[in-house]
């Protein structure tokens, strides 16, 4: 079964709910090792996508991410708005046009989204980012779809893969943003972005 704009709404307005839900956790992790807003700037810029939603809803799949994204840039405080800004802005290029996406179409998105997070945040594995959870979600995700499994399955992996990839991220020591002030003392501490993004790949496995 293809996945439709329908599915996209859908999976951002979860999103949206599920950031609400964890404004606090997301704080409670960033007062560890960042600024403490992490929860809150999140929550404003998905609340603010949450009523630009039914402007967009007729239009094509990267449309809706596009805006998203824009939206995000100029709602989201700190590091968090321009990486998943560009996030939805990459995925939305990748499916320019589209109403539905194939499975492949799927791994093509987050693959670009991926990649427009590395690229902003210059940030790599094992530098205790966003790019810990996302890269084996994308890689599992990846290799779930070429081996035949359906597109849930295949989230489902992702999620479970970008689950570790987050968990992965509690004795690194931070490289790149604010945590990366505290050297050896970041170390200990679950990256708040890391979760944040390990929660959109399992809002997505729950409504894609």
């Amino acid at each position: 079964m293809a996945v439709d704009r329908q599915h996209v709404v859908e999976w951002i307005q979860a999103y949206v709910a599920v950031v609400r839900e964890n404004r606090d956790y997301l704080t409670q992790l960033d007062a560890a090792i960042g600024d403490a807003d992490h929860g809150a700037n999140m929550d404003r810029g998905f609340q603010a996508v949450l009523t630009k939603l039914p402007t967009v809803a007729d239009k094509d799949i990267g449309a809706i991410l596009k805006t998203v994204g824009m939206t995000l840039v100029s709602t989201v405080g700190g590091a968090g708005g321009p990486l998943y800004g560009t996030l939805f802005m990459q995925a939305g290029q990748a499916e320019a046009g589209k109403n539905e996406m194939s499975d492949q179409d799927v791994v093509a998105m987050f693959e670009a989204a991926l990649k427009g997070v590395i690229v902003r945040g210059k940030a790599e594995v094992g530098d205790k980012t966003m790019v810990d959870t996302l890269t084996p979600a994308v890689t599992a995700l990846k290799a779930a779809v070429d081996g035949g499994a359906p597109i849930k399955e295949a989230l489902q992996q992702a999620a479970a893969a970008a689950e570790e990839g987050m968990k992965g991220t509690i004795p690194l020591v931070a490289r790149k943003g604010r945590a990366s002030y505290l050297g050896e003392r970041s170390a200990g501490h679950q990256d708040p972005g890391a979760t944040s993004s390990y929660l959109l790949i399992k809002t997505a496995a729950e409504t894609l």
